[in-house]
């Protein structure tokens, strides 16, 4: 068998065996009746993107599961793709207009969508690219862009289907107004930020009684100019006499009405409610109420237009806030203005202030679309992972809002309907992406419903709802089965990361500096399910750390296997073979590992199927069972153990770590092309033996007891020891006799004394572990007192250890939601640690 280089070089082998992959065309997928379906939709990033630690760890999600199901036999199909973007992409290509000092409206629509189809050649395939760097396996051949020709026909006949049914309409309605892009946004997409603004009290006087006037607090002064009427509370008392009556309102001279509605909270402000229809959402149903005019003040810029007066048209809207209030204290109708934290919508692309504007819009009724997909969750249908988000997605559709759908902007789907220069919002497409991307009806009916869609918590009604209500009205059924909600990227602080923050970690930097494989098995490790991910560059000598164990343990398992001493079935090897202690139990590990992998990856438990695979690769077998087998490396038995454990070793971790594994695996014999193509391992179940497992950790714990004792008492390690083993009963007696030259081997012991009766020595060191006590003579090497400080600190520690043990078995949230198994070791271990507490302070007695 070939040999590997003495170091593991991720660039060089990630670029090979990528590429080995794409040539052999091995990432493909097909409708193939003799196979199961399985397939998964990218969120398509947006051409704009550049790979952030979300999307890796999001892509590296779906590339375990794509990878996991392809190896279960499973025609597994991954769609890949990319959003067009539209306000995204427009401001991108602005800015290297802005360069060249051009406006798009200098060069024209034409001109302009020419530019921005240019700029998406050459930039927007560099995610992609990307994703490839991280391992993904994606049938690129199917990429797919969503205002490609074929996708755009999808758009453009469910809006007129949508349309003909009576589910878009336009209208006039307050909307969210962006003056940096100039376009509307929905809801979703005017992100509210806590800002510390200001709350302005203003006089408005009483017609006819100018020593008369009543006080409105407004956050935002420069929409007054728009004002059609002050509103009072009918039940606030204070404003009972002006009933009938109206107001001036101040700097333009123009004459309100005061109107009374229940709808005005007394306790805000003074209040008395300013009411502008056309620049406040409240305001404008207040307006519709009353039968109040609407008066537009501001441009789409977000400067004053000429109905704001000639002293403030042409100002920029917070410019005229300032010279507006100076007007007011001018004229002695200021009154004072104080501290005001409040949430104000910021604009998702560019975070620029949102201005709310009355406008003529599109809009989608989502009513009738949202029932069937709130039944469909209801009744799980469709299950989210972790569940607790499945009431966060019930919330947000049954308290759902018509969707504003239209966009001021030139890049996306031109909305059809002929003369219409508006363009659609660009979820309005990616909302079809579960189905729309096919363009074969043979296999659009074979892969969906898709099987799990992996994503985000922010775009769970961006983009999840809206795909389930899509599925249903133009599928007439799910868009898939699962949604598996992960957590949010942040820093070791617990701040999320973000480019003005300045905290972000270049997944590209990693993979330069340890590898793929290392970045996608350290941020899965620390993934729990649905939780936050803190992250910092230290994190990811995890997986560079566990690259190297693998590499240097493959090295020399390759370096002593001979090719003669492999093939075979192991099962039928085990049943007809003596085999060792050592033998039967790596493999009893082996195939528990695989089967709490395997059960953990369909639980979509990715950090603990990824932790049982490190546990049992870098403590079990190679801490241990390589190191074991070093003593009969020659035998035929323990070199097939060997191969057959590091074989089905990186088969199972293939889907987490799929560089190494592969390259590891091209040097042992085998008939497939790759080992990504090679069946996922199977659980042996005749081969776990938990009374195997229990023998070997009393002598696993042997061994580590007496080289602890070594350690502490600084023994050289040269010195062979005499050590005496008082065990609780005679079964653990005869364990540890037959496996005593383990014991002697590996804890370099000359002498060995085991059984029940056994005395200790004088002036002996003493270790208890699992209620076996072990005694090692010191002879003139002990130092009495120090003796004694170590086992008063070894009781310290074990009294810690029941109290943390003892109060997570009185903590109810623990009780009910963990594994049966973990409650059950956990009081298992609670009894041990009891024993042992005493047997240590009889032995501090004893020195006494």
């Amino acid at each position: 068998m070939s040999s590997l280089s003495s170091q593991y070089n991720p660039k060089e082998v990630e670029k090979k065996w990528y590429k080995f992959w794409e040539e052999k065309n091995l990432f493909s997928a097909k409708a193939d009746p003799e196979k199961k379906p399985y397939c998964i939709v990218i969120p398509p990033p947006n051409v704009t993107g550049i790979l952030h630690m979300g999307h890796a760890l999001n892509n590296t999600l779906q590339d375990i599961l794509i990878r996991y199901k392809r190896m279960q036999g499973f025609s597994a199909l991954w769609m890949p793709g990319t959003d067009h973007a539209g306000i995204a992409t427009q401001n991108a290509v602005e800015k290297e207009l802005a360069k060249e000092k051009i406006k798009r409206q200098d060069l024209g629509r034409e001109k302009f969508l020419e530019r921005t189809w240019q700029w998406k050649e050459e930039y927007g395939s560099t995610i992609i690219e990307q994703l490839k760097r991280l391992g993904c396996s994606c049938d690129w051949q199917r990429t797919r862009f969503t205002m490609d020709e074929r996708y755009s026909e999808s758009v453009k006949d469910v809006f007129l289907k949508l349309h003909k049914k009576g589910l878009i309409y336009q209208g006039n309605y307050i909307i969210n107004w962006c003056p940096r892009c100039q376009t509307a946004l929905s809801d979703e997409e005017s992100e509210h930020k806590e800002v510390q603004g200001g709350l302005y009290y203003i006089k408005y006087p009483v017609k006819d009684k100018p020593k008369e006037h009543i006080v409105v607090a407004t956050t935002r002064p420069e929409t007054m100019l728009g004002d059609t009427a002050v509103c009072v509370n009918p039940k606030d008392k204070r404003y009972k006499h002006l009933k009938g009556q109206a107001v001036i309102l101040p700097i333009l001279n123009r004459e309100l009405k005061v109107v009374f509605d229940s709808a005005v909270d007394p306790k805000f402000g003074t209040g008395a409610l300013k009411i502008t229809p056309a620049h406040d959402p409240v305001d404008f149903e207040l307006g519709k109420k009353h039968k109040l005019e609407t008066i537009n003040v501001m441009n789409a810029d977000g400067t004053m237009n000429e109905m704001a007066g000639e002293n403030y048209a042409g100002m920029d809207r917070f410019e005229c806030r300032e010279a507006l209030l100076e007007d007011l204290k001018e004229r002695n109708l200021f009154v004072k203005d104080i501290t005001h934290k409040h949430a104000v919508g910021h604009c998702y692309r560019c975070h620029t202030m949102v201005e709310p504007r009355l406008s003529k819009q599109w809009f989608v009724k989502m009513k009738p679309l949202a029932k069937p997909a709130i039944s469909a969750v209801k009744r799980k249908k469709i299950k989210f992972h972790p569940a607790r988000w499945e009431k966060v997605y019930l919330n947000l559709m049954e308290n759902i809002q018509d969707w504003c759908i239209s966009r001021q902007i030139w890049w996306g789907h031109k909305i059809p309907i002929k003369g219409e220069k508006d363009v659609l919002d660009t979820w309005f497409s990616s909302w079809l992406w579960p189905f729309a991307t096919f363009t074969d009806k043979k296999e659009l009916k074979y892969f969906y419903p898709t099987a799990c869609l992996i994503t985000a918590q922010e775009i769970i009604f961006f983009w999840v709802a809206r795909m389930i209500m899509a599925g249903f009205e133009f599928m007439k059924d799910i868009p898939f089965k699962d949604v598996y909600i992960h957590g949010t990227v942040r820093d070791d602080t617990g701040t999320k990361m973000s480019k003005s923050l300045g905290n972000i970690i270049d997944p590209l930097e990693i993979i330069d500096e340890v590898g793929a494989d290392a970045l996608r098995f350290s941020i899965i490790c620390i993934t729990a399910s649905g939780q936050d991910v803190f992250l910092s560059k230290k994190r990811f000598e995890t997986g560079r750390n566990f690259a190297n164990k693998i590499w240097n343990a493959s090295r020399f398992l390759l370096m002593n296997l001979k090719k003669e001493n492999i093939p075979g079935d192991l099962c039928v090897f085990a049943k007809s073979s003596e085999l060792t202690l050592a033998d039967r139990w790596i493999l009893s590990r082996l195939y528990q590992a695989i089967d709490s992998v395997t059960k953990s990856i369909d639980k979509y438990r990715f950090n603990d199927a990824a932790n049982t695979l490190y546990d049992f690769i870098w403590h079990e077998f190679c801490d241990w069972y390589v190191e074991f087998s070093k003593l009969t490396i020659d035998d035929k038995k323990t070199q097939f153990i060997l191969y057959k454990v590091l074989e089905k070793s990186l088969r199972c971790l293939h889907p987490f770590m799929p560089f190494i594994t592969e390259e590891v695996w091209s040097h042992l014999p085998h008939t497939e092309d790759a080992i990504m193509v090679k069946n996922y391992p199977h659980v042996n179940k005749d081969l776990i033996n938990k009374q195997i497992d229990k023998a070997m950790e009393h002598v696993i714990a042997q061994i580590t007891t007496i080289r602890n004792i070594r350690s502490n008492w600084r023994i050289e390690p040269s010195k062979r020891l005499s050590v005496f083993i008082k065990t609780p009963s005679k079964d653990i007696t005869k364990i540890l006799k037959e496996n005593s030259s383990y014991i002697k081997r590996f804890a370099r012991v000359e002498e060995i004394e085991i059984g029940e009766k056994t005395k200790k020595p004088p002036r002996s060191a003493t270790a208890v572990s699992m209620n076996i006590e072990t005694y090692v003579p010191l002879a003139d090497l002990i130092d009495i007192d120090q003796e004694k400080k170590r086992l008063q600190k070894q009781i310290e520690e074990i009294e810690e250890f029941l109290k943390s043990n003892q109060k997570k078995l009185k903590n109810k949230k623990f009780l009910e939601q963990a594994p049966k198994e973990v409650i059950e070791k956990t009081k298992i271990r609670q009894k041990e640690l009891k024993t042992d507490l005493k047997k240590l302070k009889t032995n501090l007695g004893d020195l006494k």
